[in-house]
């Protein structure tokens, strides 16, 4: 096997030996199945390909100073899986078939667990869509569930560091009582026209208020956003949000730090009174917010005035990422280390 260079992995997709999947059909869940192809054939009236019927879930597993390799909040996932099952009508994975379908497919690749040193951690990626044929609008009767994985390296090249975002009102990521709450292709899709508009711009990202009344806060790109003021964490409250099992994370670890937390809808005006900001999710664990600039009302709310994050952010990081490398002890029962 060629060698990788770890330190230097980007994050993209690279091959590795095995994927795992698994079928539904005539009303039940069939056997795991390992694959050495990264393609399969697909019925051209499958219902993922006309109507949408999809979701994917994205952890990821650590190798620790101790050699171990640790996946974070596995359970998690499986449960925000089942969620967006339930808002696409898919059949549900078990959520032992998700977490026996993780550990199979990360020891069968367990040669592209990056190095502890390396900073960098081997993506899961379970993806879950409607393979039988359907012309009708309706949910089709059959299911593929799939794992695989692929070694990516460090979110921020240089170190933790601080990006700038910036507000848009002419896009909406997602209606008030529509799909926004679940992880399905279909949101990333409406997303992508906004976020190459920001980073045309020398954004990081594109910042999304409500679409109702584009008064409030909503996420930053696809990720969760939190504000810290007053020894408080404060994180958007919506029906349209995904709930980013990153942003859950810290608000407990905020409260560890003794800190108060208040999920809540945040006017976006309130902006100005934050004392640092950032954007959460599994590939970043945190980003923190240099400044936000409203495009529309040409006025910035800036958060870094030298590009280094603010000391809550850096906290909250570090315990986090410790946590899973296992070089902070896993007092939440978060992590399942693979034997």
């Amino acid at each position: 096997m060629e060698q990788i260079d770890w330190k230097n992995l980007g994050f993209g997709y690279m091959k590795t030996d095995y994927n795992i999947r698994c079928t539904f059909s005539n009303g039940k869940w069939g056997e795991l199945e390992v694959h050495e192809s990264e393609y399969m054939s697909l019925h051209m009236a499958a219902t993922c390909l006309h109507y949408g019927q999809e979701s994917f879930e994205g952890l990821k597993a650590f190798r620790g100073k101790d050699g171990k390799i640790r996946i974070f909040r596995m359970k998690d996932n499986a449960l925000r899986m089942q969620d967006s099952s339930e808002g696409t009508l898919m059949a549900k994975v078990p959520v032992e078939v998700f977490e026996e379908a993780v550990l199979k497919a990360i020891k069968l690749n367990e040669r592209f667990v990056p190095p502890y040193e390396s900073g960098a951690a081997l993506y899961v990626r379970p993806v879950l869509f409607g393979s039988g044929p359907q012309i009708g609008v309706k949910p089709a009767s059959e299911y593929m569930f799939i794992v695989f994985v692929t070694p990516v390296g460090p979110y921020f090249k240089g170190g933790f560091q601080t990006t700038p975002f910036v507000i848009m009102r002419e896009y909406d990521r997602s209606a008030p009582l529509g799909m926004g709450k679940y992880k399905v292709g279909g949101n990333y899709a409406a997303s992508l026209v906004a976020g190459e508009r920001a980073h045309e711009l020398g954004y990081s990202n594109i910042f999304y208020l409500d679409a109702k009344e584009k008064k409030y806060i909503d996420e930053c790109g696809a990720a969760n956003f939190f504000g810290i003021k007053n020894n408080t964490y404060i994180t958007p409250k919506s029906a349209s949000i995904l709930p980013s099992i990153t942003n859950k994370s810290l608000m407990v670890l905020a409260v560890d730090l003794g800190m108060k937390v208040e999920q809540r809808t945040v006017a976006v005006e309130e902006l100005a009174t934050f004392e640092e900001a950032g954007a959460c999710g599994t590939a970043a664990v945190i980003s923190p917010i240099e400044r936000i600039d409203d495009y529309d009302e040409k006025k910035s709310y800036i958060f870094s005035h030298d590009g280094t994050p603010g000391p809550v952010c850096n906290k909250l990081y570090n315990k986090l990422r410790g946590i899973q490398y296992g070089d902070e002890s896993d007092v939440h029962g978060w992590v399942t280390v693979v034997e």
